[in-house]
Order: structure tokens, then C-alpha cells, then sequence
């Protein structure tokens, strides 16, 4: 009997572009991250002065860059992951940071309505909330919305709540 010979699976045509396209996006959005989030994303050092460079190109330069970006993406398979990897754990505290802007905002609703037990936990949450000056501006940002004057101390509120819940994350 014969055994069954292994075969390496061939990719298709259509395969090889995928990935490629894939590679690709991810090359983009390296291009895309600031330089000091890029700084922390682990990468050889070849493709750190390519993604640099490609963020000075404008148009067909930028794109036959992130071609090349690819490229080199589709060569260094096992660094591949790793890239993969830091860009998601990248994304990971800006998704933190978000929902800390969305409580400060549903915060600040309340109170303006008059949640008053929200006050209390928040002031019960965070130990260098002054309540005074919570109280004052809640005030302030009721009248001026009563009055339709702009939202100078609506504001104020907010960033004094999402101070607040920042500091104290952060």
C-alpha cells in the first residue's frame, strides 16, 4: 500500500491577493498611528523608516510605499503577529478613554436634570471632588441652558467630571 503523500497546500492567486490587501491595511494603518504610538508598536528597524517614510509621501509615492510596506509585511511572518498584536493593544487604552468621555457626559446630563444620588456617589467615587463647585456649576450651566446662553459652564462641567475620572484612572 501506498501511503498518502504530503502535499504543501498551494495558495491561490486569489489567496496571495488577499493577504496582500490584508497586509496592506495593516501597512495603512501603521502609516495612520501618530509617531509616538508608532514608537511603541515592536518592529524591525527597516519597517519603522519605511512607515516613516511613507507619512511624508502624498499620493501614487504613498502608495506604491505601503506596497512596498506590504511586502516586506508578507516576508517577516512571525514579526507579523507580534505587529498585529501591539496595534490591538494599542487601540485598547483609547477605547478606555472613550467610555471615561462618555461617563463624564451622561454624568454631567444627570446632574444638569437633577440626579441628586448620582452626586452623592460620584462624590463618594472620587475623593477630590469638590462639591461646592460641582453644586456652582451645575447651576450656572442650568441657567444659561434656561436662558439659551451658550454652554460656557455646560462644558465646564464636563471637563471637571471627566478630570476627575481620569485622575483618578489614570
Amino acid at each position: 500500500m501506498n501511503e498518502p503523500e504530503e502535499y504543501e497546500e498551494e495558495k491561490s492567486k486569489s489567496q496571495v491577493k488577499r493577504e496582500i490587501h490584508a497586509l496592506r491595511d495593516v501597512g495603512r494603518q501603521l502609516v495612520e498611528l501618530s509617531t509616538a504610538r508608532l514608537s511603541k508598536i515592536p518592529m524591525p528597524d527597516r519597517l519603522h523608516v519605511a512607515v516613516l517614510d511613507a507619512k511624508r509621501f502624498k499620493r501614487e509615492a504613498r502608495r506604491r510605499q505601503l506596497q512596498f510596506i506590504a511586502r516586506m509585511l508578507y516576508e517577516m511572518e512571525p514579526e507579523l503577529e507580534i505587529i498585529r498584536r501591539a496595534m490591538t493593544e494599542d487601540k485598547k487604552p483609547h477605547k478606555e478613554e472613550v467610555a471615561a468621555l462618555h461617563d463624564a457626559e451622561q454624568w454631567r446630563d444627570a446632574l444638569i436634570v437633577g440626579n441628586d444620588v448620582l452626586m452623592e456617589e460620584l462624590i463618594d467615587r472620587f475623593s477630590n471632588a469638590d462639591r461646592q463647585h460641582i453644586r456652582q456649576l451645575i447651576r450656572n450651566a442650568r441657567k444659561e441652558q434656561k436662558h439659551n446662553k451658550p454652554l460656557k459652564f455646560t462644558r465646564q462641567l464636563y471637563q471637571y467630571l471627566h478630570g476627575l475620572h481620569v485622575g483618578n484612572n489614570g
